[in-house]
């Protein structure tokens, strides 16, 4: 099926590529059947587990796998899909007699409400995706040393989510310079801003006289800004594409990008920038009491000119907290499918047992982390062992004033989004990224999940919060669903059986 004409989006990028880099046109053709077979895997994930409006019924077959009965009459046949299984391919799926190895081709045949503007999304991320493979060697060319070297590694984004790389607006030259898999070194441009919003200390770097330099990812300035870069610094993108490293171990720097990256606009709220010094003090002293398991990379200093097109957050580089002269490594646990562990039952039980320690009694103490495979980061020994870990990024975390009260803890002195009591609210930021986003996306599978945790728990203490994983079904986001109802913002959930029943 994969000698049919080229998509749209594939044609494109093809004949662009050609252009800018003649060489990976062979290994991008070759790529695209994989791609495919990726995106629709993650597509299917998506129907079968997902609350689709249209979805009136689901029939499993055992072998034979999984029929959804639609609300216009039309069945949907494909192979039965772990919710937590990585590595499972997906290669066609058959609505009514007809097979599709396309997602683009097959959303587009389903003609449900917004299934175009999905389907382009869809074609757009097999696409990116192929070209990132074609481009595989960029991201292996040498051992990794640092965190950031690590998630360069990640050439396939997103484990769930069928916009694994979309990136609509983006060149094939822009994804090859910006992209972090591609490796390239990104030149950002500094704003001068005489009048911004200054929360902690700005560096001297960044200023001149009495104005602001505010850092601005090229994207941005071509496209948003519409401004020329002017005097520029170099950085290494990390995974979310808007977060550079600044070189010789600097700290990280957080741009806007006002493009949508798989769901998001990765865009910075003043409201962000206005709490930042606040978030940053308050979970700092949060963490201290985990007994050295977790660090929080602080906020150094934030800036806004009053728009989310243009403000930028300085944090600490993770490597602050891995003692690295003996060995130690920092990985985010994104990146963690790339490294040479072998990954043993022992080894993930071990990790399963410290993010559930750690992550558990925040929440206990009133503090629910977003805690998925790129905000998480693992310290490991020189043997490769679990020690401790990472946490970066504070912008969506929640935090409960009333669990704060019972343990004595005063609450930040803010409002907003990051603050509730709602106890599903609570659970679903933290479970819904933990224990899909990290441990299902570390183990690979039900019963390799199901093994992990079953020998993590029997050492926690017993919470409500670990009584609602262990006895019900695991909240996650429901990634598809979202992009195709664009009416409803903000986050859908659903739910997807737990490992351990």
């Amino acid at each position: 099926m994969h000698r049919q004409p080229l998509s749209d989006a594939e044609a494109a990028l093809g004949a662009e590529l050609g252009a800018v880099r003649p060489d990976l046109t062979q290994p991008y053709t070759a790529a695209l059947p994989g791609a495919r077979a990726a995106v629709l895997s993650r597509l299917w994930r998506g129907l079968v587990h997902e609350p689709m409006p249209w979805v009136v019924r689901r029939e499993a077959a055992g072998d034979d796998g999984v029929t959804l009965h639609l609300a216009d009459g039309h069945r949907l046949h494909g192979p039965l899909v772990d919710p937590y299984a990585t590595a499972a391919r997906v290669d066609e799926v058959r609505l009514d007699a007809l097979s599709y190895d396309r997602p683009a081709r097959l959303m587009t045949a389903l003609a449900v409400p917004h299934s175009a503007a999905f389907a382009a999304e869809l074609d757009h991320s097999v696409a990116s995706l192929a070209l990132s493979r074609a481009n595989r060697a960029a991201a292996t060319a040498r051992p990794p040393v640092t965190s950031w070297e690590w998630e360069q590694r990640l050439v396939d984004g997103h484990p769930f989510h069928p916009n694994c790389r979309s990136r609509p607006g983006f060149s094939t030259a822009d994804q090859l310079a910006y992209g972090p898999e591609h490796r390239q070194i990104v030149r950002l441009g500094l704003a001068p801003v005489d009048e911004a919003l200054v929360v902690g200390e700005w560096p001297e770097r960044f200023r001149d006289g009495g104005r602001v330099l505010i850092p601005v990812h090229p994207w941005q300035a071509a496209h948003v800004l519409k401004c020329p870069l002017g005097e520029v610094i170099e950085a290494h993108p990390l995974m979310s594409l808007r977060t550079l490293a600044l070189p010789g171990g600097g700290p990280h720097v957080k741009t806007t990008l006002s493009a949508r990256i798989t769901s998001s606009v990765r865009d910075i709220s003043v409201y962000s920038i206005e709490t930042s010094a606040i978030v940053s003090d308050f979970m700092a002293k949060v963490a201290a009491r985990t007994d050295g398991l977790l660090h929080v990379t602080r906020t150094l200093g934030a800036v806004t000119a009053g728009s989310p097109d243009l403000a930028a957050v300085l944090r600490e580089s993770p490597e602050a907290y891995a003692d690295t002269a003996t060995g130690e490594r920092v990985v985010p646990v994104a990146a963690l499918a790339t490294t040479e562990l072998p990954r043993s039952p022992s080894w993930l039980a071990d990790f399963t047992r410290l993010t559930l320690t750690v992550c558990l009694r925040l929440l206990d103490l009133g503090v629910a982390l977003e805690a998925h495979g790129q905000n998480l980061l693992v310290v490991l020994s020189p043997s490769g062992a679990p020690r401790r870990l990472i946490y970066r990024d504070l912008a969506d975390i929640r935090v409960s004033p009333a669990r704060l009260a019972r343990h004595g803890i005063p609450a930040p002195a803010m409002a907003g989004r990051i603050i509730t009591d709602d106890e599903t609210t609570l659970r679903r930021k933290l479970f819904g990224a933990l224990v899909t986003g990290t441990l299902g996306a570390t183990a690979g599978s039900t019963p390799v999940l199901r093994e992990a945790l079953s020998t993590a728990i029997r050492d926690l203490p017993r919470t409500p919060d670990l009584d609602t994983l262990l006895e019900g079904p695991v909240p996650t986001k429901a990634l598809t669903l979202m992009r195709l109802s664009p009416e409803r913002p903000g986050d859908i959930w659903t739910e997807v059986p737990s490992p351990l029943r």
